[in-house]
């Protein structure tokens, strides 16, 4: 998926499950309409049912057509209702009963017909009339033609939906069945998947603004040759999509990675440690929260080779000078802005990563929400249920092992805190 094809409409999630007694999705109602991206719902249903979440599912005859009710039921180990004038309620009352206890109700692919109906109060099939007969949240995922999405009827039901409560997801844009390319596609289901999760959270980090840096640099020697790393930047693109999704603003630094950007996430693309740190002190004003993942070079050459250096017989000597010490800088202006926050993630002494705080490896995307370890991230930097002194973090070679940064949790050179005027500072 490209960065710029997700438009995730009406959307602000919240992830930090790991704060949770309970995971927030506990049974969904997903309806399928007529669409080849009906296909796609099979995926959708098994990621659900996967996540322990009960799927009851409910067909168009439209979705029949594409997709057979058999398959899934065999993923969501649940019969699938099509049928308006079934009898299988106790009181008879099928065509509403389906969506008492659901915590949402997820419609996806949905139709271009199917919006017309439900943003005009029509219900006659059994899916539109469980979209009226609910008290849940309603999700669509659109799939249609480009040209049948850009129509003017039907992006004037789009908009009622959406100041009807309605959350639309999507719709993509690429290549379509029909050889067309454009907006239109339905999400993928890892997307639906990963929205719903994010919606259903609470925005713990709401009004928060929080900066980031992940992946590595590079230190160009030449024009062909560089210093860097074999950081990925997964745990910091992870933690960026975790603070969006609980409800902060979220500034990423990014060095050179392939990752998607997160959504609601603004990202800044840098290749060397002076480009992340001319970018991190240009977005530090106003920010509560700065969270240090990237894996900076330490060293880069002092003079960069205008040419490609070629082979010789003499062994090569390449100057370097130390790089900017990007904690030490915003360490500085946390002094006079005692608001924010600082966190830094490295490896410690002769423990991988995050095994030595206690915590689980992150794993990016919604199984990230299950393990705890963001939700005990939260607490440190926002509810003082530590010295907010950092933690051991993902092993990222950048930063050296069993060494913290001094500018971590307090400014360096500072007067260490006490253990109660610490607490006085954090509330605790």
């Amino acid at each position: 998926m490209s960065p710029g094809q997700c438009k995730l409409r009406a959307v602000a999630g919240a992830f930090a499950i790991g704060m949770m007694e309970t995971k927030p999705l506990s049974r969904i109602v997903l309806g399928l309409t007529g669409g080849i991206a009906a296909y796609k719902s099979a995926e959708l249903t098994r990621l659900f049912v996967k996540a322990g979440v009960t799927v009851d599912v409910c067909m168009t005859a439209a979705a029949c057509r594409f997709i057979a009710p058999l398959t899934l039921q065999a993923l969501s180990g649940r019969p699938v209702v099509t049928d308006l004038w079934a009898t299988g309620a106790d009181n008879g009352m099928g065509h509403i009963d389906l969506s008492r206890g659901a915590d949402a109700i997820v419609v996806a692919p949905a139709s271009a017909d199917f919006l017309a109906k439900i943003a005009n109060g029509h219900a006659d099939d059994l899916l539109t009339t469980l979209t009226l007969a609910r008290d849940c949240a309603l999700f669509v995922a659109p799939a249609m033609n480009r040209q049948m999405w850009a129509n003017a009827a039907n992006q004037r039901n789009v908009a009622r939906l959406v100041a009807d409560g309605v959350i639309v997801l999507g719709p993509g844009s690429g290549d379509q069945a029909c050889g067309e390319t454009g907006d239109g596609r339905m999400l993928e289901p890892e997307e639906i998947f990963a929205a719903m999760y994010a919606w259903a959270q609470p925005k713990l980090l709401a009004g928060k603004r929080v900066l980031l840096t992940a992946g590595p640099t590079f230190e160009p020697i030449d024009p062909v040759r560089g210093i860097t790393n074999t950081s990925s930047g997964k745990m910091g693109f992870a933690l960026a999509q975790a603070a969006a999704e609980a409800g902060a603003a979220v500034t990423l630094v990014s060095g050179p990675t392939s990752l998607p950007t997160p959504a609601g996430v603004t990202r800044i693309d840098v290749t060397t440690a002076a480009d992340m740190a001319t970018a991190v002190d240009a977005n530090l004003h106003g920010i509560d929260a700065f969270i240090a993942v990237a894996a900076v070079a330490d060293y880069t050459p002092s003079t960069p080779a205008g040419t490609k250096i070629k082979k010789k017989g003499a062994p090569l000597t390449i100057t370097l000078r130390p790089t900017v010490d990007i904690l030490a800088t915003v360490a500085a202006h946390r002094i006079a802005d005692s608001r924010l926050r600082l966190f830094a993630l490295h490896a410690a002494a002769g423990r991988r990563g995050p095994a030595a705080a206690g915590v689980e490896d992150p794993v990016p995307g919604p199984a990230l929400q299950r393990d705890g370890w963001v939700g005990r991230l939260y607490q440190r930097l926002f509810q003082g249920r530590s010295a907010a002194r950092g933690v051991a973090g993902k092993d990222e070679p950048g930063h050296a092992p069993g060494r913290r940064p001094a500018a971590c949790g307090r400014a360096s050179g500072a007067r260490p805190e006490g253990g109660r005027a610490r607490r006085k500072r954090l509330g605790e």
